[in-house]
């Protein structure tokens, strides 16, 4: 493996070490600000996987990046959604169909 990407492989290591660590912060709020959130980066994973040759399922890719089983995390620490999210979410959603 070359270093460039064990540097990548790294970095992507350290940013689910970080999504780990702040739990508080729900996809929701990830979308709202970085137009990404975890679930997009299990779709990445499954994507770079197939490009590879390979086949993960959505749900091995999620626990991946969750460290769990997507269902446990969503019970222990997804929160309710709140009605600013929802919005600033829906309008996000709405300003790139406009694109």
């Amino acid at each position: 493996m070359d270093q460039k990407v064990q540097i990548e492989a790294a970095v992507f290591r350290r940013l689910l070490e970080h999504l780990d660590s702040h739990k508080e912060v729900q996809n929701i709020e990830l979308m709202n600000l970085a137009h990404f959130c975890r679930n997009c980066l299990a779709k990445w994973y499954v994507a770079a996987a197939t490009e590879q040759g390979l086949s993960i399922s959505y749900e091995a890719a999620r626990e991946t990046v969750y460290g769990m089983p997507f269902s446990e995390w969503k019970e222990r620490y997804q929160t309710e959604a709140t009605p600013e999210q929802l919005a600033a979410f829906a309008a996000n959603s709405q300003s790139k169909s406009d694109a």
